[in-house]
This record gives structure tokens, C-alpha cells and sequence, in this order.
């Protein structure tokens, strides 16, 4: 009896349905902070700085990570505030303004539902993507470690990117210094280059496209894809084949002296096989005549006006750089920066990258791809010449002559072999 006189009162009635209301409210904020819980930790993945990234960029990383535990903390309290939407003087309201402009959805309530979760995280995207272009464009920061934003708002990780087929290739000559070429150029924040050679368009083209492209390392936008296999140069098939894959590859080609080159090329050949004859036997077809075995593929790779012919037939003069062997070990910085310059990239490899190492007798890297250490080719490279009679030396001298002419013709650049 006094219990239904207690609640028949009207004032009884209204404290209880306002303990209610309460009760309803505090359990409705502690399931939204549950669910932002859920949400926070299902984000998008963490940003991972690579090995590359300097100490300034991972504390730029930390502030960014900052900001968005504070923009999470603001978006709690609206949730909590609920009407808060409506008092136009609060910055939950420009934040719902700039959440809105997302989605497409007016303030006055219309429409479908705004997805916050979405929003928010696009948000959150799109204030990490611009500061970390305003990171690059003080060039503090390659633009290679840019963090890239999807159609859903998500961050993609740190160096993604396509595989694609590449826009230059380096593809000759066989012992010219086409890995130092490479090693060189992969000091560049734009290029990405495949380190063993592929030999696609001479021995492998029956592969396919695709399976070129697998072989290629992962690209962002601006970076220039490139690979080397310097027998190209002299495969007759080559130049239709790069044509057909694409007519606006560049190529490049590392030359040295023919002599030296064929020398260089019979001491590898050497190393591996002890036994084979002796240079003189190998040059000459008839030691008495003095008549050269071109057959010999040391001596045939030197005519280089012969396999630049076959180029010319697919490719015009400008879209070929050809690279001194010799100035590559002179002047490296110099060469370098007439390879950037050929690949439309800003000249970024200078001197102050290279030593010169007095017992290989050739520069080296200060600091290689990846590394913080000093970094020279390796032992095979920079081997000892064995000794060659003067005589077969200028009897290849006078052989190559006018080959070495016409090739100063056609590229119009003098290389000196001559002298």
C-alpha cells in the first residue's frame, strides 16, 4: 500500500524517469567509448618508418600520431555532449563541418546517417598526407617515403608501390662498367633498379611481359624503373624487341677503349676457365697474317658503330646516352650527371659521394643503397690484366681504327681510344 502511494505522487514519478534517463545516457557513453575503443584499435596499420628515414622524420611521425590521439579525444567528448551539434559557436561544430564536407552531408540533419568512423580516418589521412609534404618540400625528406591515402581513407604503408616496366635500361657493353654505372644510379632517391640481370630480351622473351614486370622492384609516382644486361647491345633481336614493349625507353650504353674492353673480357673468361688459350691465339685467325678473328666474341663487341647501326633502325639518336668507361672512373660525378640529366631527374649524385680507392684503382661509393658504410664493387671486379705482347695490342689498335671513327661520327662525341 505505501509502496504504490510513493509512486502514484507525480513528483515520485518524474525523479524516476529522469534516473532513467541518466542511467540510459551513462550506459549509451560508456558503449560509444567501448566502441571507440574497437575502432582505435582496428585503424589503419601504424606508420613504419624504413631504414632510410632519418631521425627527423620519425619524430615528425610521433607529433602526427600525437595529433591524431587529440582529434580521437575531441571527437569522444562530442560523442559525449550529443546535442552538442547544434550550438554553432562550438568547434564540434566545425568539426562536424569539415566531417560533412567529407561525406557529403548537410548540418541540418538530412539525408543518410554520416559515416564519423569513415570520415574521421579520412580526415586524420588527409592531415598526415599534408604534412608530409610539407616535410619533403623543406627537402628534409625523399619523396619516396610519402604516405599515400586510398578511395577509403585508409593509410597505405611506407614504400608502396607498382611494378612496372621499366623506362630506361642499360644495356651494354660487357665489361664497359655497366655495374658501377648501376651501383652509382641506385644512390638516387628517384630510380629503382634491379640488381641481377635479367637477360629478358635475349634469352628469356619467350616469358612474357608480365613475367619482366614481376622481376622489376615495386615503384612510387617519379621514380624511373630500370635494369642491366649489357649483352642487349649486341643481341641482333633486342632493339625490335624493347620497340615493341615501348617506343619511349631510354637507353644507355657504358663504352670503353675496344682494346682494353676485349682484354678485360678475356680476363674474366680466364678466371673461370684456366685453361682456355692464350689471348694472342684466341685475337688472331692467322698469327703469320695478322688477320683478326672476329668471330671471337671479345673482339666483336668492341665494333660498337656495327651494333649501334642495328639500334639507329628502332630507336633515334636521342633517346640513347653513351656513358665513358673511362671518364666513369676519371670523373664519376661528371658522368652521373649527365645520366640524370638524360633521365629528366634532378642532379642529386654529386662528388661528395664517391672516394677514389687506391688499390682497386677506381672510385667507390661513401655511402651505398641502403647503408651507411662505405661500399666498393667486388673482388671481381678491378682484376689484374695479364701481360699482352705490344705488338697484338697495336695490331688491335689499328683493327678497331676506323670502326672507332665511325662510331665518333655517329654519336657525335670524340672518346680518345685513338691516342
Amino acid at each position: 500500500m505505501a509502496f504504490s502511494r510513493v509512486y502514484s505522487d507525480p513528483l515520485s514519478r518524474c525523479i524516476f524517469k529522469k534516473f532513467l534517463v541518466m542511467l540510459c545516457s551513462l550506459l549509451t557513453s560508456l558503449y560509444l567509448l567501448h566502441c571507440l575503443t574497437e575502432r582505435c584499435s582496428s585503424m589503419s596499420m601504424p606508420v613504419k618508418a624504413s631504414s632510410q628515414v632519418v631521425g627527423f622524420f620519425a619524430s615528425e611521425l610521433d607529433g602526427l600520431r600525437s595529433l591524431r590521439r587529440k582529434r580521437i579525444q575531441k571527437w569522444t567528448t562530442r560523442s559525449k555532449l550529443g546535442s552538442g551539434y547544434d550550438r554553432p559557436d562550438t568547434k564540434l561544430v566545425r568539426l562536424s563541418r569539415i566531417d560533412n564536407a567529407d561525406t557529403g552531408h548537410g548540418l541540418d540533419g538530412t539525408g543518410p546517417p554520416v559515416d564519423r568512423d569513415y570520415s574521421e580516418n579520412q580526415e586524420l589521412s588527409r592531415d598526415l598526407q599534408l604534412s608530409l609534404n610539407y616535410i619533403v618540400s623543406l627537402k628534409r625528406v625523399s619523396p619516396r617515403f610519402l604516405v599515400n591515402t586510398d578511395s577509403t581513407g585508409k593509410l597505405s604503408p611506407l614504400g608502396e608501390g607498382t611494378k612496372k616496366l621499366p623506362q630506361a635500361l642499360i644495356i651494354g657493353v660487357k665489361k664497359g662498367g655497366t655495374r658501377a654505372l648501376l651501383e652509382f644510379l641506385r644512390v638516387h632517391p628517384d630510380i629503382r633498379a634491379v640488381g641481377a640481370e635479367p637477360h629478358f630480351f635475349d634469352r628469356n622473351y619467350e616469358n612474357g611481359l608480365e613475367w619482366y614486370r614481376e622481376l622489376m622492384p615495386k615503384t612510387l609516382e617519379g621514380q624511373v624503373t630500370m635494369e642491366k644486361t649489357p649483352s642487349y647491345f649486341v643481341t641482333r633481336e633486342a632493339p625490335a624487341r624493347i620497340s615493341a614493349m615501348s617506343r619511349d625507353t631510354k637507353l644507355i650504353v657504358v663504352v670503353r677503349d675496344p682494346v682494353t674492353r676485349a682484354i678485360s673480357d678475356y680476363t674474366q673468361t680466364l678466371s673461370k676457365k684456366p685453361d682456355i688459350p692464350s689471348f694472342t691465339s684466341l685475337t688472331f685467325k692467322n698469327r703469320t697474317t695478322g688477320l683478326i678473328d672476329t668471330s671471337w666474341s671479345a673482339i666483336q663487341i668492341g665494333i660498337y658503330a656495327k651494333h649501334l647501326d642495328n639500334w639507329l633502325q628502332y630507336f633515334p639518336m636521342e633517346q640513347i646516352l653513351f656513358v665513358s668507361g673511362e671518364r666513369l672512373i676519371s670523373d664519376p660525378a661528371g658522368e652521373l650527371g649527365r645520366v640524370q640529366d638524360f633521365l629528366g631527374l634532378k642532379r642529386i649524385i654529386t662528388d661528395k659521394h664517391f672516394y677514389f680507392n687506391q688499390t682497386k684503382g677506381f672510385p667507390c661509393l661513401k655511402k651505398a643503397e641502403g647503408s651507411s658504410k662505405p661500399h666498393c664493387l667486388g673482388k671481381t671486379k678491378g682484376r689484374t690484366h695479364p701481360n699482352i705482347h705490344p705488338e697484338v695490342v697495336q695490331r688491335l689498335r689499328d683493327f678497331y681504327r676506323p670502326f672507332n671513327m665511325k662510331f665518333y661520327q655517329m654519336t657525335g662525341r670524340i672518346f680518345g681510344w685513338n691516342d
